[in-house]
């Protein structure tokens, strides 16, 4: 027997029951509390000009209350995240002992282990009650998005003179972030949560999420990242067929064509329309070339990867974290897995990809089992799939945003699948 929630179903009756019972001496206002105290969690990572980040700290909060409130819930599919992302660190760690230097690489790899660490309890705060607590992260996921976004095109059209040069960097736009492309990447996913709501709430809300999406997307577009653009494309078509392939009627289908139609449309005459702002133009057919000058030659981009395929094939236990930029290339690989294959070694390299494959292959399985594209599996494996292709082209391995992803496909995943709570 199992338990359904707005149209999905999770975990079995009996874990459920248990779980109650054991956190019943907790007060409902101090769960509401802890809820309120994540909500602001998730909207402060809008804010990254600095490392660690307003979000770094609270996040620490958030991770030792959440438990204490009685909110987090951690089945044995959970067990197996954890051994993946403490093995990652624990190759890098090793990986460590390779390097150069010690404190630099060892600060890095720390710092994946917190992000680990704090995507496992998160994962477990999903998989408690799977549908509203993912609403309650995507909220203020959104939130923060629009707050960037709005940051990035008040910087970019030079609406506050004096606001230019700390929301644009390079004649791109970067809101509330250090870099573009991490702003750029970091909206996909509120892209993609605010379009469900346009296809699949009522015309009303409908028409009040519209313009959210138009300056979300209009602020991803004005990143200039070709990455972003390329993990949003990925994103909207998995989603596009998800969406498609799971709808339950002939009517739903005809309703998403004829909205796909009006959205390209949409689109297109939006893109003239900027292309009739001289700066605009002139970046975007710049940035439209995936052959820029600092990609080509055995010092670009393309060429750094080269060099790190071959030290992953000469180093089993890895080089240790940012030695490659410090000792063999004038920047990073921007290529997680080679990246994580320096880093970690083959141990936590091989560990890294098979996070990834794992965490796209359960989420798949758990979206065609639901079959309801009005659930949020299939906006979260689009965005987690769009990061994966994005990873091949720019180093995500400490992105948070990625393991906040990550974390809720792994919770909704968990829930579903029945399992003793440690």
């Amino acid at each position: 027997m199992s338990v359904t929630y707005d149209g999905m179903k999770f975990g079995s009756a009996a874990p459920a029951r248990v779980a109650d019972t054991r956190r019943s001496h907790v007060r409902p206002g101090f769960k509401r509390l802890a809820q309120i105290y994540l909500w602001i969690v998730i909207a402060s990572g809008c804010v990254v000009y600095v490392e660690p980040a307003p979000y770094d700290a609270l996040l620490l909060g958030a991770v030792i209350l959440l438990p204490v409130a009685g909110l987090v819930t951690l089945p044995r599919t959970l067990a197996a995240y954890l051994i993946l992302l403490c093995g990652i660190a624990a190759g890098g760690y090793v990986a460590t002992t390779q390097a150069g230097i010690f404190d630099v690489p060892a600060k890095h790899v720390t710092i994946t282990l917190y992000l680990a660490l704090t995507s496992v309890v998160l994962a477990g705060f999903v998989a408690n009650n799977p549908v509203p607590h993912v609403r309650l992260i995507m909220s203020a996921y959104v939130a923060a998005a629009l707050v960037a976004s709005i940051a990035a095109l008040i910087g970019y059209f030079n609406i506050v003179p004096s606001l230019h040069d700390i929301l644009t960097e390079f004649g791109r736009a970067r809101g509330t972030f250090k870099d573009p492309n991490v702003l750029g990447a970091f909206l996909v996913p509120a892209v993609l949560y605010v379009l469900n709501d346009v296809l699949t709430a009522r015309p009303v809300r409908a028409l009040f999420w519209t313009p959210l999406l138009a300056v979300l997307v209009l602020a991803t577009l004005l990143s200039f990242s070709r990455g972003a653009w390329i993990n949003l494309l990925v994103g909207l078509i998995v989603y596009g067929f998800f969406a498609f392939s799971l709808s339950r009627s002939n009517r739903q289908r005809i309703k998403l064509l004829f909205c796909a139609v009006l959205a390209g449309i949409v689109a297109v005459g939006a893109l003239v329309a900027v292309q009739t702002i001289p700066q605009v133009s002139e970046r975007l057919s710049e940035r439209a070339s995936f052959e820029q000058s600092y990609d080509v030659g055995p010092e670009g981009r393309f060429g750094g990867q080269k060099k790190a395929a071959v030290l992953v094939a000469e180093h089993p236990l890895g080089i240790g974290a940012l030695e490659f930029s410090r000792l063999y290339h004038p920047e990073d690989v921007h290529q997680v897995y080679l990246n994580m294959y320096l880093n970690t070694g083959w141990f936590g390299g091989t560990l890294y990809v098979l996070l990834v494959l794992a965490t796209i292959v359960l989420g798949l399985k758990f979206v065609v089992r639901e079959r309801d594209v009005r659930g949020y599996g299939a906006i979260l494996v689009a965005a987690f799939l769009g990061m994966s292709v994005e990873g091949m082209v720019v180093d995500t391995d400490h992105w948070r945003h990625f393991y906040l992803i990550m974390a809720m496909i792994w919770g909704m995943v968990a829930a579903r699948r029945p399992g003793p709570e440690a």
